[in-house]
């Protein structure tokens, strides 16, 4: 049971920081190489927000939102809309960008057990013998809700079906009017947001330290290689798949070899299907 229940919270944490790198790189096709920084900056914000400036929490983790959001939309207007195209470009200035961030945070001081974000709600639940925090219960009913609104967003709302048109034909999708550099400007203003919204359901759990910029770019790359980096529903199964392999370590081996997991897990997969497991892109014969 114990297996069961942290497998599942393991699972969707790693969903929730998946799921905004699969989206932008799913419609544009840019990998957001800043996005574990967001993640740290969206928490860190908050906090500055919530400690040094007296706002409310909601209000607090709603600008960090907002703030992180908008730094994705003039990211892309301002440095990637002129390397379009240029994948091994977009790679370097992305994460270029996350070195400055995590790096000046570092600078700032920005580390260790003073910066925390208090949990939603406190305390604990005993489920089927199994203690568990009430801010785990609330981070997977977020991730659950998340992937419900984002199914019916992509599908229901006119930005969210211009979305699936430029990640289904580009070319097609501009014949009937769709701008494709505002499509990729919003894909990544929301993959930005998305971080942040994983950083305050999960940071509450631990503490802020900067290192964890680099450790949440390495989980979304896993989970996304996994399941398939363009494919949503892929990052929700690569979740599954990581998660529960590094509690599964974890149990009955040791906490350290969860790093070696997920790094096995990304060489297997490139090895035999580099496309993922829901992945659309070609695989080697298909290319050839």
């Amino acid at each position: 049971m114990e297996i069961i229940i942290y497998g599942i919270t393991n699972s969707i944490s790693l969903a929730l920081m998946a799921i905004g790198f699969s989206l932008t790189f799913g419609i544009s096709g840019l990998p957001n190489f800043a996005h574990g920084a967001f993640y740290l900056l969206g928490g860190i914000l908050t906090w500055i927000f919530l400690n040094q400036l007296g706002i409310p929490y909601l209000m607090a983790a709603l600008l960090s939102i907002l703030a992180i959001g908008a730094f994705g939309f003039f990211l892309y207007w301002g440095l990637m809309l002129r390397l379009r195209g240029l994948a091994i470009n977009e790679v370097i200035a992305t994460l270029a960008v996350a070195i400055v961030i995590i790096e000046v945070l570092r600078w700032m001081g920005f580390s260790g057990y003073s910066y925390v974000l208090p949990p939603f709600i406190r305390g604990s639940v005993n489920i089927g013998g199994v203690w568990v925090d009430i801010q785990r219960i609330v981070m997977v009913g977020i991730g659950a809700a998340l992937i419900v609104v984002l199914y019916f967003f992509t599908r229901r709302t006119k930005i969210g079906l211009s979305f699936r048109a430029i990640a289904q034909n580009e070319r097609t999708a501009i014949a009937v009017g769709i701008d494709p550099d505002w499509t990729a400007a919003l894909s990544l203003a929301m993959g930005s947001a998305l971080a942040v919204v994983a950083g305050l359901a999960i940071l509450p759990l631990g503490a802020i330290d900067t290192e964890m910029g680099y450790d949440i770019l390495l989980y979304a790359l896993a989970v996304g290689i996994i399941g398939g980096l363009e494919s949503l529903p892929g990052a929700l199964l690569g979740s599954f798949i990581l998660g529960f392999s590094q509690i599964l370590v974890a149990t009955f081996l040791r906490a350290q070899w969860q790093t070696v997991v997920t790094l096995a897990a990304i060489v297997i997969i490139l090895a035999i299907k580099p496309s993922g497991l829901l992945g659309k892109y070609k695989e080697l014969e298909e290319r050839v």
